[in-house]
């Protein structure tokens, strides 16, 4: 389905959404995130990238399994498996939206999480299509994407200036401009012939290279024993924003929270670990197999670029580029990956 949807007319089709709840990029504390939106809120969708991705709304960072307590001395497990309203997500870009696939498989590939799917399955992407590179470290088409990707997404628009080109790419994505039918027009000819020349030029502007993408995992195996990585890290604070920020990092640690020692009362909690922290691998004997920054920078790319592909025929990367801009002593992966392929 393509639609066409006056920018004025926006706010009409989120109004048809009353049953779900709406987020849209919000600018606050000087960044754009996603906020809910509230009753008779417009949208504001020129905003760049959002600093945290769309993967917080199906594996937030914090997360009760169950709650545990002892009754007249029994053990009692509550089941808290999520069961949230139907979700639509305004905005996203595609960098993001070629997140979730990649999502989807770590959470279902080899064990269906259901606390993940929980909200996956009542979640609907709406993506917006950039234009123009929304920063200096956009790298998507040097990993397989472009600035209009419909991977991941259910619904893609663009924007012509005084109107969106609406498109409709899952059945979630359909069933939801069906529910706004009253706030799109027709697509006509001009409209078809804009929406590719917009396309055509965003993907002309310049990005982030990044050399062979095809040579990168055996240039990383072949570095694994480099010094290269104790160099390229010395300035790592190890604070893993890289990995809290990137759409596609998840590992977890699970830890059970005992809120009453009295009573046995207390919850399992799922939590964002990542590999950049120094106790991320610590093993119970005291033996800590990336006890440095270097093995540890290795390992985040050598997931991203090596295993991801071994094991899922891709890489773990959408080009996204917040690791690069947000990263607060200037490791670029990019410029990793640029001096491993040299090396």
């Amino acid at each position: 389905m393509e639609k066409i949807l006056n920018q004025e007319k926006l706010r009409e089709w989120v109004d048809m959404l009353d049953d779900c709840e709406v987020y849209a990029p919000a600018f606050a504390d000087s960044v754009w995130n996603y906020a809910r939106v509230e009753a008779g809120t417009d949208i504001d969708l020129s905003h760049t990238n959002t600093i945290g991705s769309v993967k917080e709304f199906v594996f937030p960072q914090r997360e009760v399994f169950f709650r545990f307590e002892k009754k007249d001395g029994v053990p009692v497990l509550t089941a808290t498996l999520p069961d949230p309203k139907p979700t639509v997500v305004f905005g996203v870009r595609p960098c993001d939206g070629r997140g979730m696939p990649r999502n989807d498989t770590v959470f279902n590939k080899e064990f269906e999480d259901p606390y993940y799917w929980a909200r996956r399955d009542k979640l609907t992407l709406v993506g917006l299509a950039c234009n123009q590179p929304h920063s200096p470290n956009c790298f998507c088409q040097s990993v397989g994407g472009s600035p209009h990707s419909e991977d991941g997404l259910d619904i893609l628009m663009t924007d012509l200036g005084d109107r969106f080109h609406v498109k409709g790419i899952t059945v979630k994505g359909v069933e939801a401009m069906e529910r706004g039918r009253d706030a799109f027009g027709a697509v006509r000819d001009g409209d078809q012939a804009e929406t590719e020349k917009v396309h055509d030029t965003s993907r002309s502007h310049p990005q982030r290279p990044l050399g062979n993408l095809d040579a990168i995992p055996e240039a990383i195996r072949e570095s694994f024993d480099s010094p290269l990585w104790a160099d390229m890290a010395q300035h790592c604070i190890g604070c893993g924003i890289c990995t809290f920020l990137c759409p596609t990092c998840h590992c977890f640690d699970i830890n059970d929270e005992v809120i009453s020692p009295t009573t046995g009362e207390g919850e399992r909690v799922r939590t964002w670990d990542n590999c950049q922290f120094p106790d991320f691998t610590m093993h119970t004997s005291g033996h800590n197999p990336r006890a440095d920054l270097g093995s540890r920078l290795r390992q985040r790319v050598s997931h991203k670029f090596l295993y991801f592909v071994e094991n899922h025929k891709t890489q773990q990367c959408t080009g996204c580029g917040r690791c690069i801009t947000e990263c607060p002593v200037g490791i670029d992966i990019v410029a990793v990956l640029e001096r491993v392929s040299q090396s």
